[in-house]
């Protein structure tokens, strides 16, 4: 029997290779890079971070929650049908095309996908154009079950987005002026493994597999799901919009999870499932749109001081531990009120500068360093002022 299951772990490791989301997710993370850095130097005049970081930070949340889901399906039996995988890959790469992670949320991934193969039988036994003989099989209660864990996955990879790496991009605010705003945006890719109606697996116990579609062997796959939120943080401090989305979501998930769970029993639970999470989604991004278009600007220009909104990797400021939403009132004890302020400062203070800043309590706290060979002039600090863009229009 153990045999039996690593000679098909195996084969599930090289049906993983065979899934066109592999290739279209490494696509799809540069793509979206790429276009992030031409954005950022119409923005800023430069790049801020490199062409992967929407990928970087997530393995360790994608292995871990991978190794948990895997566990759950394997030990409920829970089997998928490969017409099933190919249509959740399909819709992935669809509801993707446009380069934005906002429709990777598995309520439209899973969700769309529930609804296609629902529908798809009544559909094409109702039509003439083609001639279509349909014999899926579709394990409604599984990929309900899958939906509300990829939420609570989804919730934990916005938690975990670290301060000083979130996206910032300038906008107009209603009075005029240019203000920061930043973008909570991530990609990745949770490699699970799920049974197939195919293999050599006999049933271990009577209710093994619970959660199937049928059939007397099966075998094993592993599964590329992707998963991608993008969020823009205006009138939040990123931190503080991810902590709220993340707990919203994470409530969503965990219901949705227990009602898919109770299909297994009442089978039109998996549909409501369904249709809850999609509403659901669409209701926290709705809420949270609405709730941060009502705040002021976070990244507003100060009556004293600067306030960074982004701190480029590798620079000065990274190394000296500066944090986004912090604000520069001194450099070399002159007090600075303005982007022009500060560079003058700065380029006053030779080698070596100090800088006072105020921190989230509003207390000052002192930071000290100096120039080396290769440094980013600026420090690497980025703030609110005019893109370089419409710089360039002047000066043209």
């Amino acid at each position: 029997m153990v045999e039996i299951w690593l000679l098909e772990a195996l084969k599930g490791i090289g049906r993983f290779f065979l899934n066109p989301l592999v290739y279209w997710s490494v696509i799809l993370v540069i793509a979206v890079g790429y276009k992030r850095i031409k954005e950022e130097r119409l923005n800023f005049g430069f790049k801020v971070f490199d062409v992967f970081s929407e990928w970087k930070g997530t393995w360790g949340i994608a292995i871990t929650s991978g190794l948990v889901i895997s566990l759950i399906t394997l030990g409920s039996g829970m089997v998928l049908s490969y017409e099933t995988i190919i249509v959740l890959s399909i819709m992935t790469i669809l509801l993707s095309i446009t380069l934005r992670f906002t429709m990777l949320s598995a309520s439209y991934t899973i969700g769309i996908t529930y609804l296609l193969l629902l529908l798809a039988p009544f559909l094409l036994e109702n039509q003439t154009v083609m001639d279509v003989t349909l014999n899926w099989e579709t394990n409604f209660t599984a990929l309900a079950i899958l939906l509300g864990l990829f939420l609570i996955v989804e919730a934990l990879l916005i938690r975990r987005t670290h301060r000083n790496q979130t996206f910032p991009s300038l906008a107009l605010s209603r009075r005029g002026f240019w203000v920061g705003q930043h973008r909570l945006k991530r990609m990745a890719v949770i490699p699970f493994f799920t049974l197939i109606p195919i293999g050599m697996i006999g049933p271990l116990e009577p209710y093994w597999p619970y959660v199937t579609i049928g059939g007397e062997a099966y075998g094993i796959v592993l599964i590329p799901f992707i998963i991608g939120f993008d969020f823009i943080a205006k009138g939040h401090m990123p931190m503080q919009a991810a902590q709220k989305l993340s707990k919203f979501i994470t409530l969503l998930g965990i219901g949705i999870t227990l009602i898919a769970a109770g299909s297994i029993f009442i089978s039109w639970l998996s549909l409501t499932a369904i249709i809850l999470a999609i509403i659901g989604k669409e209701y926290i991004h709705y809420r949270y749109r609405v709730g941060d278009r009502a705040r002021l600007p976070y990244f507003h220009p100060e009556n004293e001081g600067i306030k960074i909104v982004s701190i480029i990797p590798g620079t000065p400021a990274d190394r000296l531990d500066l944090l986004v939403g912090e604000t520069i009132v001194k450099v070399n004890g002159r007090k600075v009120n303005n982007v022009h302020d500060f560079y003058i400062a700065l380029h006053d203070s030779g080698a070596y500068f100090k800088l006072d800043v105020l921190d989230d309590a509003k207390e000052v706290r002192f930071v000290q360093g100096a120039f080396y060979e290769g440094d980013h002039h600026e420090l690497g600090l980025i703030f609110s002022e005019k893109p370089y863009r419409e710089k360039m229009k002047k000066v043209n």
